[in-house]
């Protein structure tokens, strides 16, 4: 070399020997080594967002297979929503119409995008049979075939059963509706003939049965079980 340097050594005051660095010599900059690509935080956006839904939601396969799942979903199942991964909707979810079903398998066959309802049925964790609508979008990469579906469960408010119907002799129903009527315990006896212990003795062992204390309580309860028919005056035993 022209300095007299041997090929291969480092000279002080070049890049390489930690000396300044003269104007125009700079390295190039070396690309950092490859790692994992960092987390993309609109999907971290997107999982805190459907966390807070009330609405329960879900991510699943074209098979029903569950990709991810919000609380709501998971509270349908009585599970955390992490042990959702891997089940399928319809092994809780039971369409009332397979052909709905078969709509759906058609159109993803066809790469068709639209909302496809679906009537379903389940058993909730309370043991009532609850009745709402799955709303299925296909969602991801248009080109993906089949796609990933969303699912929306719409829960329809249930029906309570209705209250069982309280059994009650002849006597003890005409003996309610008097009482219901404001009729006193000697009034009722003298219209069913019976004294006022009898009355007494009829109204207290309805009162253990149905587990209420007083008259007014016992009344009410007698309307509650069907005992006496509803918007009927004076009150009459149904």
């Amino acid at each position: 070399m022209a300095d007299g340097a041997e090929p291969g050594t480092v000279r002080s005051g070049t890049p390489d020997g930690g000396g300044p660095r003269a104007a125009g010599n700079a390295p190039e900059e070396v690309p950092p080594p490859p790692g994992p690509a960092p987390q993309n935080p609109w999907r971290n956006h997107f999982l805190a967002l459907l966390d807070r839904l009330p609405l329960p939601i879900a991510v699943c396969r074209a098979d029903g297979g569950v990709l991810i799942a919000n609380p709501a979903m998971a509270a349908e199942w009585g599970v955390a929503p992490g042990r959702l991964s891997g089940r399928n909707l319809l092994d809780l979810f039971r369409p009332r119409d397979t052909a709905q079903l078969d709509r759906l398998t058609e159109a993803l066959r066809l790469g068709r995008r639209s909302r496809y309802p679906v009537a379903v049925g389940w058993r909730g964790t309370d043991g009532v049979t609850r009745q709402g609508e799955l709303s299925l979008d296909p969602v991801g990469d248009p080109s993906a075939r089949p796609p990933a579906l969303l699912a929306l469960l719409k829960v329809r408010e249930s029906v309570p059963p209705p209250a069982p119907r309280g059994r009650v002799s002849p006597v003890e129903g005409r003996i309610l509706a008097l009482a219901a009527g404001g009729a006193t315990t000697a009034a009722i006896g003298s219209a069913l003939g019976l004294t006022v212990d009898g009355v007494n003795y009829h109204l207290s062992r309805l009162a253990r049965r149905w587990r209420v204390q007083g008259r007014t309580a016992l009344v009410a309860r007698a309307y509650v079980l069907g005992v006496l028919e509803p918007g009927s005056w004076p009150p009459r035993a149904a």
